[in-house]
């Protein structure tokens, strides 16, 4: 049976109507896998003889001390990242096949991603180290074996995160909070972790709590799959109870209040919204890496600017680059209406505007570094109003990406937000503002670039009418390809 389950993906792998595509995808892939590769090699192989020798400290106790990092931010990259497990599934249903063998074959696929197998080349290498400098070899299979062990666990947890908005809650507010402890210097918690991590190797017995664990883990993932591999229930779609959000105040706007409530709507009750959301507030403290030391190279200047760019247009890159992908559900309907492009694309732009100005408020706390630090925030948020508004939309015309409102995978986009016309426009959304930046330095000071940045933000917003119309002329051009594209499910 498994071996019908390959052959079955290996049949929609080349006839999916985006074959040519998919395989393009996939010769990067390789590409950027062997450049992971060769990182976790060298840091695997190289972690150990660096700390000895550059920071003089015991090597194997500050692995196991700060290996809780390590994994913390395997899950983070995993929960942006790591698509859950996906088979089409549905036509399997009717079939005599046993839903434990189906439910097996689609976890079985997440333990081979590469998510997990990049960790291979790097503990494997790190344990030959180990070996080598001496350490007992009984000791360090116990502990490789148990590090394994928390890497599927992490790799299960992921699922879980996906799927069960309890667990996604539980997981943040205890990161959150054992991460504001150790900040403040309340509570360290790699103190008793370290304490468990190195155990593996000092009582080879403790391997078995994360193998009891991980095996505990997959029963879970197991029956939660199994109970919901349904035609009438976990794989329906599912409808919550509806909650009335009437924004009366938005009437007032006609047409652009209706798409802004429509918005709205949809950011309060959707996954793939809400994760928007949660990734703007985190880009707010992005600015945090510039001009602070905690990044050496990003202390210059200019990178200051790049800084600035995201820590109030986080949510502008990261909603506005999928339009109209957002609407990709109910795009054709829409499409059969007497709507005007230019109401929905303003309705887009006025949100995205709104939300830029208040991250800009709440970037205060950059005040804590300096005057100029907020005067950055606040002129590259005039930039982003002003420029980085008009591009995003324009870039959204050219992604022809279906959404799924209902999962969190894909925050950055898939394959198809990536083509040669979106990568053009990083050129105005990024390089610009750096160049105008730069060429102020050198005419006259910082200040001065930062009013050339300003200035372009301003002269954009005075030109809105001209470029809404160019914007709106490209749309109407792509419209019958995006709703090909939106019909397009492989």
């Amino acid at each position: 049976m498994i071996k019908r389950f390959l052959s079955l993906e290996w049949k929609y792998f080349f006839r999916a109507a985006s074959f040519q595509t998919n395989l393009a995808i996939k010769i990067l892939m390789v590409f950027g896998a062997l450049y992971f590769t060769v990182m976790f090699l060298f840091l695997g192989g190289g972690s150990y003889y660096f700390i000895q020798e550059v920071l003089k400290k015991e090597p194997f106790y500050l692995i196991n001390k700060f290996i809780l990092y390590y994994f913390v931010f395997d899950l983070i990259f995993r929960f942006f990242l790591q698509k859950t497990p996906v088979m089409n599934i549905r036509p399997l249903l009717y079939i005599n096949i046993k839903k434990d063998t189906i439910v097996n074959y689609t976890l079985g696929k997440t333990v081979l991603s590469f998510f997990n197998i990049m960790h291979l080349f790097f503990f494997i290498p790190l344990a030959v180290v180990l070996v080598v400098e001496g350490f007992n070899v009984i000791g360090v299979l116990t502990w490789t074996l148990g590090m394994l062990a928390i890497v599927l666990i992490i790799n299960f947890l992921n699922i879980l995160i996906d799927k069960k908005d309890i667990v996604f809650y539980t997981v943040v507010t205890l990161s959150v909070t054992l991460g504001s402890l150790q900040y403040f210097n309340l509570f360290d918690a790699t103190d008793y972790t370290v304490i468990f991590f190195k155990g593996m190797y000092d009582y080879i017995w403790m391997v078995i709590i994360p193998i009891a664990a991980l095996v505990i883990l997959y029963k879970i993932v197991h029956r939660f799959f199994k109970n919901n591999l349904y035609l009438d229930a976990g794989l329906s779609t599912q409808h919550e109870i509806a909650k009335t959000q009437n924004f009366e105040w938005l009437d007032q706007f006609g047409t652009l209040g209706t798409f802004l409530k429509n918005d709205i709507r949809l950011i309060t009750r959707n996954k793939r919204a809400k994760s928007v959301i949660m990734m703007s507030v985190l880009f707010l403290f992005y600015g945090l890496l510039f001009g602070s030391g905690a990044i050496e190279v990003y202390d210059g200047p200019v990178w200051q600017v790049f800084g600035g760019i995201f820590v109030t247009g986080g949510f502008m890159f990261s909603f506005g680059q999928f339009v109209p992908s957002w609407d990709s559900s109910y795009y054709n309907l829409m499409m059969s209406q007497n709507i005007q492009y230019r109401e929905y694309l303003s309705s887009k732009w006025w949100l995205m505007v709104i939300v830029t100005l208040i991250a800009a408020v709440f970037a205060c706390f950059y005040l804590y570094f300096g005057w100029k630090a907020y005067l950055l925030v606040l002129v590259t948020a005039v930039y982003n109003i002003g420029i980085n508004a008009y591009i995003v939309l324009l870039a959204g015309a050219f992604t022809k990406t279906p959404i799924d409102l209902m999962s969190n995978k894909n925050a950055f986009g898939d394959k198809k937000a990536f083509n040669l016309k979106t990568l053009l426009l990083v050129i105005p959304q990024i390089i610009l503002p750096l160049g105008l930046y730069y060429l102020g330095i050198l005419m006259f000071d910082e200040i001065t670039g930062l009013a050339f940045i300003a200035l372009a933000g301003v002269l954009g917003f005075a030109f809105k009418s001209r470029v809404f119309n160019w914007i709106e002329t490209i749309y109407k051009t792509q419209k019958y390809e995006t709703i090909a594209a939106y019909k397009q499910k492989n």
